[in-house]
């Protein structure tokens, strides 16, 4: 949590201290743009040695080859300083992110639950390239300006200090004018990222579930949604357009002001013979060389006040504690009985989900959960894989309480076949060892065995690209019953010591069905298993059925002790297996 001390003291600057910065890139981009600058403040200075000495007889022609070789030296410098902060502002954000995907990849599921994905995908995308541009191309004209400003400043004042005062003049109108722009620009860049966020996890959300939408003949609500998100964008963004409406030519009209009023005084100042034409014709370079970067450091405050409100929402998710049970111990749970003892638990303070549940399952047996929906079957199931802590009670795996092995450890030797089987993107060799430490060394004929011993080699034989065709997202280009069968085929492939199922053959055909339950029947053999169950008729052989009602065990036994001593469940079996 040390980070998070830090982050309350300066969040911006200790989050981007805590990504490495590259330190030689930035010393040669911050040298080089100081060089540049430099080397930018010697040109007025040779331009005036040029203007007064001005003639077509007596062109200096060393004067000219300098100032040629002066414009070609900031270029090649400038460049290299560009390149090298550019390197800086994309490594920073290459690390924000991966630090960002990495705590990500380990918060817990709970996290989930309370934030959207597309609002997620736009705090790693969009607020981290607006720290980006910040690092990379206003920091750099930022500092360079500085330079630029103090240098100029100090030549004039040596050059004519009346005429440099007169030009301060534009400095207390600019601030009055610019500060409260500033404040108004931060609060509307920060609701514009809101926004963004919010319209991005909208989208993704449609687009994701896009055959509910079309099924549900959604696409008007959809695009009345879709126009509410962008009109809300478009009117920050106006907002945002608005100010900067205003500052450009407030900015411009300061400028110009301060350039009439110094010419006018230069002349008079040429015309008495105080002052050369070569001076005055400096003294404007140096002017520009003043104006320009003060007019970008209202860019630069803009993206600071944007980068700020963006580092806010980035800490907030590097400070969200990842799961427990990175660290744990690594245990071979094979043959050891599995205890819950009295655990309860609530997803929120206002609601407990289970009440002291408790049951003990012994090694290489069935297990059933059954009760009305709604009553915590799932929710039994998150705590066994450990998506969700019990808020009280121990689950135990032999005498260690499951808490205590490392969650990689846990979690490789447990075996998950849902009622929707998920899969990613890809191919059917992909998905059968999504996970797998040692992928890369599982030969196709262990794939076509276990592929087999699912039932599902047949229907993979008839893709003619076999275990390379391409699932689609989220596996819609396979039946149910054929993402089923793959999901048993990785579940054998992982071999593993406990198998959890949820109702796994639910929503299947009757041919499916048949097919999968066989599947099932195989994988289940050895192997201590835990079942939901919608339909008895896939729990009558379980050893133990325990009955789930409102978070709490009414019964547990077999089917023919609960049917005798358990009315509910009775009810249950009548209507569904008679």
């Amino acid at each position: 949590m040390e980070m998070g001390k830090k982050a309350k003291r300066n969040p911006f600057i200790s989050l981007i201290l805590s990504t490495k910065i590259p330190k030689i890139a930035l010393a040669i981009g911050l040298i080089g743009s100081f060089i540049t600058t430099l080397i930018g403040l010697t040109i007025p200075l040779l331009t005036r040695e040029m203007v007064d000495g001005f003639s077509v007889e007596s062109l200096n022609t060393f004067l000219i080859v300098a100032i040629i070789l002066v414009f070609i030296l900031q270029a090649v410098i400038d460049g290299i300083s560009m390149y090298a902060l550019a390197y800086v502002g994309q490594k920073i954000v290459a690390r924000l992110r991966e630090k960002m995907w990495f705590k990500l990849l380990r918060l817990p599921v709970q996290y989930f639950d309370q934030h959207t994905s597309g609002e997620t995908v736009s705090r790693v995308v969009n607020d981290t390239g607006i720290v980006k541009d910040l690092i990379s191309q206003h920091f750099p004209q930022f500092i360079s300006g500085i330079i630029s400003i103090i240098g100029s400043v100090i030549i004039l004042f040596i050059m004519d200090w009346k005429m440099t005062l007169l030009m301060f003049i534009a400095v207390p109108i600019t601030v009055l004018v610019m500060v409260p722009l500033g404040r108004r620009m931060s609060k509307i860049s920060r609701s514009l990222q809101d926004e963004t966020a919010s319209f991005t996890s909208n989208v993704q959300q449609t687009l994701s579930e896009i055959r509910l939408m079309k099924a549900s003949n959604a696409e008007q609500t959809e695009e009345k949604k879709g126009a509410s998100g962008i009109e809300k964008l478009f009117t920050y963004g106006l907002r945002e357009g608005r100010i900067f409406a205003l500052i450009a030519p407030i900015m411009y009209s300061i400028v110009m002001i301060v350039i009439v009023i110094i010419i006018g005084y230069g002349g008079i100042r040429v015309a008495e013979g105080s002052m050369t034409t070569g001076s005055l014709v400096a003294f404007l370079l140096y002017l520009f060389q003043i104006i320009y970067p003060i007019t970008s450091f209202t860019m630069f405050f803009t993206q600071l006040q944007k980068a700020m409100g963006a580092t806010e929402r980035i800490i907030d998710i590097l400070k969200v504690d990842v799961e427990s049970g990175q660290n744990g111990i690594d245990m071979d749970i094979s043959n050891q009985g599995l205890r819950v003892e009295n655990v309860s638990f609530s997803y929120s303070e206002d609601e407990m989900v289970l009440k002291h549940i408790s049951f003990h399952v012994n090694p290489g047996t069935m297990v059933a959960f059954a009760g009305p929906s709604g009553g915590g079957k799932t929710t039994m199931f998150g705590l066994l894989e450990r998506f969700y802590e019990p808020t009280s009670g121990n689950i135990l795996i032999g005498d260690t309480p499951i808490n205590e092995l490392s969650m990689y450890s846990w979690r490789k030797q447990i075996g998950y076949v849902s009622q929707d089987s998920p899969m990613m993107v890809g191919t059917i060799r992909e998905n059968l060892c999504y996970g797998l430490e040692d992928r890369h060394d599982i030969n196709d004929d262990r794939l076509w065995e276990v592929a087999r011993m699912a039932y599902a080699d047949q229907f993979i034989r008839e893709f003619p690209k076999g275990l390379d065709t391409e699932v689609g997202e989220r596996g819609v280009k396979l039946s149910g019953g054929q993402r089923q069968r793959i999901a048993i085929a990785r579940a054998f492939l992982r071999d593993p010591k406990i198998l959890m199922m949820d109702e796994a053959t639910a929503s299947l055909d009757s041919q499916s069905e048949g097919i999968v339950q066989q599947a099932l029947t195989r994988l289940m053999e050895g192997r201590t298993t835990f079942i939901i169950a919608h339909r008895l008729s896939t729990i009558v052989n379980a050893d133990n059925i325990i009955f789930i009602d409102k978070g709490q065990v009414t019964g547990s036994g077999t089917h023919q002790e609960l049917v005798q001593s358990h009315e509910l469940y009775r009810e249950f079996a009548e209507q569904q297996l008679t």
